[in-house]
């Protein structure tokens, strides 16, 4: 069953990398997927919102970059070394087209997956009229990570269930903390 599946993730992994490969999504897959590119505008945004957003920014900026620390940790560090499933662009050679640099020796799950589903999850529960475009962001990076070589399809897919399930654990823990503190009638969770 499992070399079933491995068959089926490498088929996949080879009609996004060979078959939609064009110039046009070269160049948007290569840039979408290097987080140097975008983290000075997401460190823009972040800081924007936590001095004009409010109270709603910096409760929904806190329990983000929570969640999403705690997510990339848990990936990088425990879950990848735990599975050790090596990347494609470390076991297919030149069956792929390889993109960008190899990455690191595991892939499952895929870090970028995690983080983004995580991060654009609670974003979005906290402004639910970014919610379209974040999950376009999501989806966009997390499918860059096969387009460029990277990671099979099953490292993205389960990447971002379990991005998107810290999240709703953090959002969860959040609203208990909420409802706990308007019960006693504190103001601070209030925006």
């Amino acid at each position: 069953m499992i070399n079933f599946l491995h068959d089926i993730d490498q088929k996949i992994l080879l009609f996004i990398n060979h078959s939609l490969s064009n110039p046009v999504f070269d160049l948007f897959f290569v840039t979408i997927t290097n987080e140097d590119l975008w983290a000075f505008p997401v460190l823009i945004g972040i800081l924007f919102l936590l001095f004009k957003g409010g109270k709603r920014a910096r409760i929904g900026i806190g329990v983000t970059l929570i969640a999403t620390g705690i997510t990339d940790y848990s990936v990088v560090e425990v879950i990848k070394p735990a599975i050790a499933r090596l990347r494609p662009s470390h076991t297919m050679g030149d069956a792929i087209n390889l993109l960008i640099g190899k990455g690191g020796k595991y892939g499952f799950v895929s870090a970028h997956a995690a983080n983004i589903f995580c991060a654009t999850t609670i974003l979005s529960y906290f402004y639910e009229q970014w919610k379209k475009p974040l999950i376009l962001l999501a989806l966009s990076v997390s499918i860059s990570r096969v387009y460029v070589g990277v990671h099979y399809p099953g490292d993205v897919i389960f990447g971002g269930l379990y991005g998107y399930s810290v999240a709703w654990l953090f959002i969860t823990i959040w609203v208990l903390i909420k409802m706990r503190e308007q019960k006693r009638g504190r103001t601070w969770i209030q925006y």
